[in-house]
């Protein structure tokens, strides 16, 4: 867990809040004993996780695809090819959707703006430096040329759900 106290802080209000105002339908499936706390779900929540990102066309139609999505600082952050689609789409249209699924154990769905971590051009997020540090560890320092060839992302939620019917199955306890 790499979270700070007031990340974890803003991250349990974050979902607070998003379930707060979801339909009556969605907060039937996601009850309070069917969902995590900010702190249960970033102990859950390590290694790389895959996520179904969505995207939108200039014409306004939806694309999803695979990312490797890493949760830390209680976001989501991912990488992709600079020459990808879904890269020209956030560049165009930042906001996207993510969600990451684990069988029916657990659900973690987000909506947010995708803010680049490592422009082409210009400096890069004052994060940058932490992060690059931790995917060269978690994929390794060689390969590809971090600068040139991928384009690694923050997505910045202002909703997130979380559905966990059985917390200690995803522990192992």
């Amino acid at each position: 867990m790499r979270e700070t106290p007031e990340e974890l802080t803003a991250l349990q209000a974050l979902l607070d809040s998003s379930l707060a105002g979801s339909t009556t339908h969605l907060r039937s499936i996601i009850a309070a004993d069917r969902t995590l706390t900010a702190e249960q779900l970033t102990a859950v929540l390590t290694g790389m996780r895959t996520l179904a990102l969505s995207t939108v066309t200039a014409k306004g139609e939806p694309r999803i695809s695979g990312v490797d999505g890493h949760f830390l600082h209680g976001r989501w952050y991912f990488g992709t090819a600079r020459t990808a689609a879904k890269a020209r789409h956030l560049a165009a249209r930042p906001a996207a959707s993510v969600a990451h699924m684990d069988g029916e154990d657990l659900g973690v769905f987000t909506h947010g703006t995708a803010e680049i971590l490592n422009p082409a051009s210009g400096e890069p997020d004052p994060e940058w430096p932490e992060l690059l540090a931790y995917f060269k560890d978690h994929y390794g320092a060689d390969g590809f040329d971090w600068d040139e060839e991928v384009v690694f992302y923050r997505l910045r939620p202002h909703w997130m759900t979380v559905y966990a019917p059985d917390f200690a199955k995803l522990t192992g306890n």
